[in-house]
């Protein structure tokens, strides 16, 4: 019997000088096997020696080209199985915003082919639009989008909700449904402020170092002179606030009051650039014929591309007068919306000669407010008019 065949314990003899032996490749097929078999389960020896094969196979070159590139393959898979991160790192990338790709803290809207957008995003797309004088599309699909086109997602809202999400102080992973409740008022960690600060105190620091403050604070133990100060200071806030508050109450006691819902038209200018302004129909009050102009960022040329917004108003005497008209006059919301106007009341003296106010502030909030105003189909205030008789 020939060596071969002895190495072979009487199997086939081997062929040309460099060939591969049939028996290498069938031991290496059932041990690869058995290890990927083996990998999401318990680890056994058999599986445990096929990964050995492969990982040393793929760094041999003197490796049979098939093993060679099966034990490339079994890398890369390892490697997409280890990127592949937890569940909810996944699914952050499946539910969040498509705009501003952060998960969304309250509604969810999303277009007719599903596409996602926070609430944020979704007015302020639509007020882009009206400023561009163009029809909202999703950045996705480029579909129409409008409020009563889009739909509220509910389940994405409670998934969302559900994702853990760490605090902010303490670094805990939590519910993000309950991520706020354990900010303001459970997390030990949170900033908090001392209580003395009404008398001028200034420390912020964590909460479970609030009770040592405290009590080593040197704010109660100051003396009445350096004490006025501080409350002079107090006192100066809030006779602003009181001085408002007394305006009002004041103009409710005039004899010729006059109040009105009145709603702003969107309409654009004739100039070879066209700009938004917002007009109102006429309207009585008073006895007399007024109309209500507003604009956006006092009829800036691009405001689409400015991230602050606001938005200016002027009255208008359409009627005429036979004696100068004194009014007194503020816009306030109307009735059924929730944008958040802070009271300012405006003066102005009305003649035939000069029968419009100046432009003035609409005290809007913030931009995010003047964009919900912005996104809506119109805007509907309440206007005030007080008129001052001598």
């Amino acid at each position: 019997m020939s060596g071969a065949e002895e190495a072979g314990g009487g199997g086939p003899a081997t062929g040309p000088a460099g060939a591969v032996p049939v028996g290498a490749g069938a031991a290496a097929g059932p041990a690869a096997a058995l290890g990927e078999a083996a990998g999401p389960g318990l680890p056994d020896e058999a599986g445990l020696a096929g990964a050995r094969q492969l990982q040393e196979a793929a760094g041999d070159p003197d490796a049979p080209p098939k093993k060679r590139l099966r034990a490339a393959e079994a890398a890369e898979a390892a490697a997409a199985a280890a990127g592949s991160g937890k569940l909810e790192e996944r699914l952050y990338s499946v539910l969040c915003c498509t705009v501003c790709l952060d998960l969304p803290k309250a509604s969810v809207y999303q277009c007719t082919n599903g596409h996602l957008m926070c609430a944020g995003c979704f007015i302020h797309l639509l007020a882009d639009a009206r400023l561009k004088e163009e029809q909202a599309t999703c950045p996705n699909c480029r579909c129409e989008i409008s409020k009563s086109l889009c739909c509220r997602n509910l389940a994405v809202e409670k998934a969302v909700s559900e994702l853990p999400s760490e605090c902010g102080f303490c670094l805990r992973p939590f519910p993000r449904s309950l991520l706020e409740r354990h900010q303001k008022e459970e997390c030990q960690d949170r900033v908090t402020q001392c209580k003395y600060k009404r008398i001028g105190c200034p420390w912020h620091g964590p909460f479970h170092e609030l009770t040592v403050h405290e009590a080593a604070c040197a704010h109660p133990t100051k003396t009445g002179n350096e004490l006025m100060e501080i409350l002079d200071e107090m006192d100066q806030s809030h006779r602003k606030e009181m001085q408002l508050y007394n305006s009002i109450f004041s103009l409710l006691s005039f004899e010729k009051i006059g109040y009105t819902e009145v709603q702003f038209r969107p309409y654009r200018t004739d100039d070879f650039i066209t700009r938004l302004y917002y007009e109102t129909p006429r309207f009585t009050v008073l006895s007399q014929t007024w109309v209500l102009k507003a604009r956006v960022n006092d009829s800036e040329r691009n405001p689409n591309l400015s991230c602050k917004r606001t938005l200016s108003f002027q009255l208008l005497l359409k009627s005429k007068v036979t004696a100068p008209l004194e009014c007194s006059f503020l816009l306030l919301k109307g009735p059924y919306d929730d944008v958040k106007i802070s009271p300012v009341i405006y003066h102005f003296v009305f003649t035939n000669d000069s029968n419009e106010t100046d432009y003035v502030p609409l005290p809007i909030v913030d931009s995010v407010e003047c964009n919900k105003l912005l996104a809506a189909k119109n805007i509907n205030l309440r206007l005030f008019l007080f008129q001052i008789q001598k």
